[in-house]
């Protein structure tokens, strides 16, 4: 997410850049944890998390309804008649296509949901790192986040005084006005919000 959204937000064409004087300053942000742990952030993508947490309350209903037809059937044992039992039947697996169907639609709702914060995130929290590195001299800024592309960060080592994560937190907390949450978790967790029935659980 980190590196994704941070290339898409530093697309903007920039000013020429000036003729280099002297020693270059470098500066290393975990952009990843810049978008997240924002105040506006955690606001969003708590708000995102509440929905999800919904939405699998709805789909374990769904998951708990299924499961108790098929133990009323599977006690029934031979006692329904062909026509009953075929009738039954179909309306287990009509349900279980339909739970199917409204998790892998839940799913692909939520990341797009989740895409679409973190992108306007991006833009902005690298609006406001263009500004912290410009006003303090810094000619280089490299992301140390991790995304699901690579296995290491592109930073492998950094001193505790070339981050400027915490900085540009704050600097943009403080553009943007938003207070800080209470009792909202700082990051998303993966939009995968059916996880009541193993056979219709999306993947």
């Amino acid at each position: 997410m980190g590196l994704n959204a941070f290339a898409q937000a530093a697309a903007t064409p920039a000013a020429p850049p000036a003729a280099p004087t002297g020693t270059t300053k470098i500066a290393v942000i975990n952009f990843q944890a810049a978008i997240t742990q924002t105040n506006e952030g955690q606001r969003n993508f708590g708000e995102l998390q509440k929905k999800i947490e919904a939405k699998r309350t709805q789909l374990k209903t769904q998951s708990d309804d299924i499961d108790n037809l098929k133990k009323q059937l599977q006690a029934a044992g031979d006692k329904l008649a062909d026509a009953e039992r075929q009738t039954r039947v179909k309306t287990i697996d009509d349900k279980e296509k339909a739970l199917q169907r409204a998790g892998e639609d839940a799913q692909n709702e939520f990341q797009q949901e989740e895409g679409q914060i973190v992108q306007a995130l991006a833009e902005k929290v690298y609006g406001t790192l263009q500004t912290y590195a410009s006003e303090n001299g810094y000619g280089i800024v490299l992301d140390s986040s991790v995304n699901q592309q690579q296995a290491f960060p592109t930073v492998l080592w950094r001193g505790d005084s070339t981050d400027i994560t915490m900085a540009v937190i704050q600097a943009y907390n403080v553009k943007s006005g938003v207070p800080a949450p209470a009792n909202v978790p700082s990051a998303p967790s993966p939009a995968h919000p059916a996880t009541a029935h193993p056979s219709t659980t999306p993947k």
